[in-house]
């Protein structure tokens, strides 16, 4: 059940000493729509006002589903309720602001992060897949967008530039083992070990002091956190692009194929390839 002392909307938290595990439910599939960009905002505030909060443990309700991508129903909506942390509605500025900030993130990654889905995961501190059931895509490429949320700055800094560029320009499905290769994640364990040994590893970090921790993310981030222009940069090239007429579509041929149903999302991978196929179809008609 949730804390009395951390009610939300999509997220449930439990404390655990200085560890906070929130898991994610915002069903069908944990689309990053106003509702949990409003209670994540909330989270991050409340959590660094605390100061016996020292680590963030996030998971998912569902087996199927981390977060999966934005809700492209509601991009207006979510990223006005980003601006309540930021000033910027932005979700890139605030998954920025989560790397940065003294709270130690980890990710607990079962079923599909996609689009800003992996870029949430990508702005945590440290990641651990499971090997069985995990997923990991930016499909942006596929509507013609670049990615808003942080995407290139994350992915070419861990994986390097043709790994991120085969990830960026594929929008292709990637399962756990080959993310853990290419360095999208620290490790991928099997599904029954996963748990265990996050909260192993949260509790220990949450033993240490929190000066140390801070100032150890603090260096971190000064040698790999890109600034806070380039993040707005691709937040700004994702508005202007997601309402071009190409976009809008490709957009709608994906909606008509099963895109945010929960389906659909389990074949999003072999849908997006088949985008230009169904658009000839149409333009033969």
């Amino acid at each position: 059940m949730n804390s009395p002392a951390w009610p939300f909307e999509t997220l449930n938290v439990r404390a655990e000493g200085a560890v906070l595990v929130v898991e994610i439910g915002a069903p069908p599939m944990n689309l990053l729509g106003p509702e949990l960009v409003r209670d994540l905002v909330s989270l991050i505030q409340r959590a660094e006002a605390e100061h016996d909060v020292k680590v963030l443990v996030f998971r998912s309700a569902d087996p199927q589903y981390f977060i999966s991508h934005v809700d492209l129903h509601k991009v207006a909506e979510y990223r006005a309720e980003a601006a309540k942390l930021t000033g910027v509605p932005s979700i890139a500025l605030l998954f920025r602001y989560l790397s940065a900030s003294r709270l130690v993130t980890i990710a607990q990654i079962e079923g599909r992060v996609r689009g800003a889905g992996s870029e949430f995961v990508l702005a945590c501190d440290l990641r651990f897949a499971a090997r069985e059931t995990a997923i990991f895509a930016q499909i942006e490429a596929a509507f013609g967008l670049v990615p808003g949320g942080g995407g290139v700055e994350y992915l070419v800094r861990v994986m390097g530039r043709a790994r991120a560029l085969e990830v960026l320009l594929s929008g292709d499905d990637f399962d756990a083992g080959l993310a853990e290769r290419y360095g999208w994640i620290n490790r991928a364990l099997p599904a029954n070990e996963l748990g265990d040994f996050v909260e192993t590893l949260a509790r220990r970090i949450g033993t240490f002091p929190l000066a140390g921790l801070t100032a150890i993310k603090d260096r971190v981030n000064a040698i790999s956190l890109a600034p806070v222009e380039d993040f707005q940069l691709d937040s700004d090239l994702f508005g202007s692009h997601v309402g071009s007429a190409e976009s809008q579509r490709r957009t709608r041929t994906a909606f008509e194929r099963g895109l945010q149903t929960p389906d659909g999302e389990l074949a999003l991978g072999s849908i997006l390839a088949e985008l230009n196929y169904q658009q000839d179809k149409e333009d033969e008609r």
